[in-house]
């Protein structure tokens, strides 16, 4: 959510920055309602003070003995008209909370321009595209062909986009698990949580996965006000909701392992085989609560966190800068890393790393008392690291033999308790 106070003083300054996203934000509908209710309240005022005066004359004139029926018909008047105005006002207020609570967070200065992913720039890379001396093959024909990737039985007992691995392909998904939550936990300094599944819509609004702008993606319990978790970003981010936190504890570093639900759209074609868009997926989420003068390091550290991932992994990947066009909601600036999918020849997306300031903290009302004085919004940080189901892919199409079997990165060979998936 977006501050108050800036929305009234640079209108056009916010206006500016969200047409970036290609928005033409509301700020003219925001002001005349903004007016209004300072208009309403005011008058509101008023009267009350009106009112409260008629009280103490109506008092005055008991202890007299004077006639006061006229004062009290008048002041019950001035009653009906503030109980008028308090309504109208919170109607105004309920209209002004639905404008900001659907404005997304303005890019940063730095983020570059652009419409769509088209736009993305390509910060750095790591390693080389992997090239074969056969015709290789996508991971959706491998797993197939070494059982351990079934996507007609996922569909018979659920629907399609959901998989059923089975053998050496349920075991790489928990090796990887494993392997993320134990280099985030032992070398990167993240605390290990296990948050609930299931999110209420307060949590998924104070992330940003509901608004107008999101959340027709997302599964909700019929009878309940409960959502499939979509990412573990929104449990984990919601722990604070309503807090104040103590600066000494920050910054706080996060990683949770959870599975993920989301109605994926994706187009018709490869996207809609594999592992690479699943309606149910595995992510190791790396989520920060920090002050708002680290953030900026705290994003690229976070990045790196997530990259290391894929260089133990000896995967191919590159890391690229959102345009303002393609950010998401709630995100002022985000970092993708996308690795290297032979079936694809090209890059695709297995982590987003994104910085949302205090875009989220307002609308979760998460804060901090800096030496111990007024409390601030921190500002909190998050990024997948990784997508479990997307590196699986990875691993399988970049580590392949023309004989079908798959080599083991060695980094995972502990977990998996062999070198090679035959």
């Amino acid at each position: 959510m977006l501050d108050i106070k800036k929305l009234r003083k640079q209108p056009e300054e916010i206006k500016l920055a969200l047409a970036r996203r290609g928005l033409d934000a509301p700020l003219d509908e925001f002001a005349e309602l903004d007016r209004k209710l300072r208009e309403v309240i005011a008058e509101a005022e008023e009267n009350k003070a009106l009112r409260n005066k008629a009280s103490d004359e109506i008092a005055a004139a008991r202890q007299a003995g004077r006639d006061s029926e006229e004062k009290i018909a008048a002041a019950r008047k001035l009653s009906e008209k503030i109980k008028a105005l308090d309504l109208l006002a919170a109607d105004i207020e309920a209209q002004l909370d639905d404008i900001v609570l659907e404005l997304p967070n303005p890019p940063l200065d730095d983020v570059p321009d652009g419409a769509d992913e088209h736009d993305n720039v390509e910060v750095r890379s790591w390693g080389s595209p992997t090239r074969f001396d056969f015709e290789p093959r996508p991971h959706w024909d491998i797993g197939t062909a070494l059982d351990i990737i079934d996507q007609e039985r996922g569909a018979k007992v659920a629907e399609s986009r959901f998989t059923l691995l089975k053998g050496a392909g349920a075991r790489l998904e928990r090796a990887l698990i494993n392997f993320f939550l134990d280099l985030h936990t032992g070398e990167h300094g993240y605390t290990e949580l296990f948050p609930p599944i299931l999110v209420n819509s307060d949590s998924m609004r104070g992330t940003g996965q509901l608004s107008k702008f999101a959340g027709q993606e997302m599964y909700k319990l019929r009878d309940d006000d409960l959502y499939l978790n979509p990412t573990a970003e929104v449990p984990v981010t919601n722990i604070y909701r309503d807090e104040i936190l103590d600066e000494k504890d920050l910054p706080i570093h996060v990683t949770a392992y959870l599975p993920s639900f989301r109605r994926e759209a994706g187009a018709a074609g490869r996207d809609t085989r594999g592992l690479i868009r699943q309606h149910q997926f595995n992510k190791v989420e790396l989520v920060k609560f920090v002050r708002p003068e680290t953030s900026a390091e705290e994003l690229e550290a976070l990045t790196l966190n997530a990259e290391e991932v894929l260089k133990r992994l000896e995967l191919p990947f590159r890391t690229v800068s959102l345009c303002a066009g393609d950010l998401g909601f709630a995100a002022a600036k985000t970092y993708d890393l996308e690795v290297w999918l032979p079936s694809y020849d090209d890059y695709k997306e297995i982590s987003s790393c994104s910085n949302f300031l205090d875009f989220q903290a307002r609308r979760l009302n998460i804060r901090y008392r800096p030496g111990g004085g007024k409390p601030r919004f921190i500002h909190t940080l998050n990024g997948s690291g990784l997508a479990v189901g997307r590196t699986s892919a990875a691993i399988i199409e970049n580590y392949q033999n023309e004989d079908g079997s798959v080599n083991v990165p060695e980094a995972l060979r502990h977990y998996m308790g062999a070198e090679m998936i035959e």
